[in-house]
């Protein structure tokens, strides 16, 4: 289903802004209330409807906003931004709820006020919806300006994407042919058209119903803010992101493995990198790896490559105490939200908001441009690489990830403490202190000064902190952590009362788990050694391969049950039971079987045998 489209039934009208699997949001046109989500089946016998067809039904007038005066511009403005900032969430309703509270609050206004101009704008995507209810002089519109305004929103404002020529061979169909479909004489020219489109138009209108309003927000809408330095204003906000390196790599025997990912911290101030992970995986793995990067030493890390290094090139063993990542499902996981217990704040960027996450994507750009050029030939992606015919640059691949680690690693320290940061907004303190103009001196310097936000983490705490949890149970039998029994000392009164608790582990070993307890770590040990060093997932195709043979010996245990039945039900049935029991002498009578039945095992076995 296309979206932004306008949907009629009998007296409603809806507009059809977002589509996802079989699921539409929506908003009343009539009632104007707040958009929702709904059942796509339930809007199925909808037809389409007009953009005048809307205005007619609800006796809406939309003014050219160059014939408003002043104060009714002034007023469009300062209602329009009271709603900015909610648009970007308009379909999350708990963030778009959020963000209405937050402006209610600043501007001292109600939240049902911010919510009916919101509505109003949504259902006419256009600003001059948002107008004060008075009356207007406007030139009243002829006959051929009023059927130019219906072919412009029905024919041109949509999905579509038609072309101005379209929309005006489409009027001419509808609105100046006769009933046989051939044009009548009088009917205004394609330069007319033009002329009153160029008039009345509007580049916010335009890009809404053409693009939608999600491709508005990310590649049209104005960028008047002052960007990473409006929430990042000292150091110690990490910005993280991960590319895909634009380079093919092979390993140690020469065999193509594919292109890394770079996984990447910076810091939004100064633009130092914090730390960086070059993995072959991504998602939530890069990211630890990544944390405990940025608190290593990078002396010693640089060391480990036969890089030497000053301690005040790159001197960031520390968290960011804020983390700002975009919408990636790693980073909202909750596996990495739990590094929130070592202080650390995770914002995550509403969406289409590159700018906001400027610092991280320079960092991208300028590392791949470092290296890209030093290595044309080697393995190193061009710009064609996807055009048909063109060189296939795989076979070029000749370098190891050990080998690119140590470019990546160089690329980092000229970033960090030899590229000069021409843009950065230098302060009169800074200026006399004689800060130098690269990410590494601004870094030390602000990390100095009030309001630097770095949190110091062991890392054996950082590794547990972002360890994989689930839920374990207390038995008689141990604690039960996916389906295995593990066991520590002192916890004898639990294993009684059966408690359920929350349990880290470690998926690449079952040997030990950790019993998490008011933000402590409680080591507990494999109880069934048969699992000792396997990995979570070699433990469940085993415990998997075992539950499939029980079962495919489930009938032929239930036949020998079934055997077994009939062959004693035989044996007891062919003795002839009698009443007549003599039950005296029992001892005698037992002496007496016993032996009959007791055998000389010494003289059987060793005289005889």
């Amino acid at each position: 289903m296309q979206t932004n489209r306008l949907l009629k039934k009998e007296n409603s009208i809806i507009r059809v802004f977002e589509t996802k699997e079989e699921q539409a949001f929506i908003i009343d046109c009539i009632k104007k209330t707040m958009p929702k989500w709904v059942d796509i089946s339930s809007i199925a016998d909808y037809v389409e409807c007009s953009e005048t067809e809307l205005l007619d039904s609800t006796d809406m007038q939309l003014w050219n906003y160059e014939t408003l005066d002043a104060e009714s511009r002034r007023f469009i403005h300062e209602h329009y931004t009271w709603i900015a900032g909610v648009l970007p969430f308009i379909s999350d309703e708990k963030q778009r709820n959020k963000v209405i509270s937050q402006i209610a609050f600043e501007q001292n206004i109600s939240k049902q006020s911010i919510r009916n101009y919101l509505c109003l704008y949504l259902v006419y995507q256009n600003m001059t919806a948002l107008a004060p209810k008075r009356v207007f002089i406007e030139k009243q519109l002829t006959k051929d300006e009023k059927n130019m305004r219906w072919a412009l929103n029905k024919f041109f404002y949509n999905k579509n994407k038609n072309s101005l020529k379209t929309a005006y061979t489409m009027m001419l169909k509808e609105k100046y042919c006769d009933k046989s479909g051939v044009l009548l004489p009088e009917y205004p020219t394609f330069h007319q058209f033009r002329y009153y489109y160029e008039k009345h138009r509007n580049m916010q209108t335009y890009y809404i119903s053409r693009n939608g309003i999600k491709n508005y927000q990310r590649n049209n809408r104005p960028l008047t803010g002052d960007g990473i330095q409006s929430f990042a204003p000292m150091v110690g906000v990490g910005m993280l992101d991960a590319t895909i390196c634009d380079i093919y790599l092979v390993d140690d025997l020469g065999n193509l493995v594919g292109r890394p990912i770079l996984t990447a911290c910076i810091d939004a101030y100064s633009g130092l990198c914090c730390g960086y992970s070059l993995t072959w995986e991504g998602g939530v793995y890069s990211l630890r790896n990544l944390m405990l990067n940025v608190i290593t030493d990078k002396v010693e890390w640089c060391e480990k490559f036969g890089i030497k290094i000053q301690k005040q090139q790159w001197d960031c063993d520390r968290l960011p105490g804020t983390l700002v990542t975009d919408m990636g499902s790693e980073y909202k996981s909750e596996t990495f939200e739990q590094i929130a217990e070592l202080g650390v704040k995770v914002v995550n960027l509403p969406p289409y908001r590159p700018e906001l996450k400027g610092a991280v994507e320079k960092f991208f750009d300028l590392i791949q441009e470092s290296y890209k050029k030093h290595l044309k030939g080697k393995g190193v992606i061009e710009p064609d690489y996807q055009e048909r015919g063109s060189h296939d640059y795989r076979k070029d691949a000749c370098l190891t990830v050990n080998d690119f680690e140590k470019i990546i690693l160089r690329c980092i320290i000229y970033y960090n403490a030899n590229r000069i940061v021409d843009n950065f907004p230098y302060t009169e303190v800074m200026l006399t202190n004689g800060v130098k103009p690269y990410a590494s001196e601004i870094w030390n310097w602000g990390k100095l000064q009030m309001g630097a936000n770095l949190i110091p983490v062991e890392s054996q705490r950082l590794i547990l902190a972002l360890l994989p949890r689930t839920k374990g149970k207390f038995t008689r039998f141990g604690l039960k952590v996916n389906k295995m029994r593990y066991h520590c000392d002192g916890y004898t009164e639990q294993y009684l009362k059966g408690d359920n608790v929350t349990v880290a582990y470690n998926p690449e070993d079952v040997s030990y788990v950790w019993l998490v307890e008011k933000g402590l770590y409680r080591s507990f040990q494999l109880i069934e050694g048969r699992y000792k060093d396997k990995s979570l997932d070699v433990v469940q195709s085993l415990q998997t391969s075992q539950k499939t043979m029980v079962k495919d010996a489930e009938s032929d245990n239930i036949q020998a049950q079934i055997d077994l039945a009939k062959h004693i039900e035989a044996i007891a049935n062919s003795v002839c039971g009698t009443s007549d029991v003599n039950i005296k002498n029992i001892r005698n009578t037992r002496k007496r079987e016993q032996s009959k039945k007791h055998i000389d095992y010494v003289k059987d076995g060793v005289v005889n045998g």
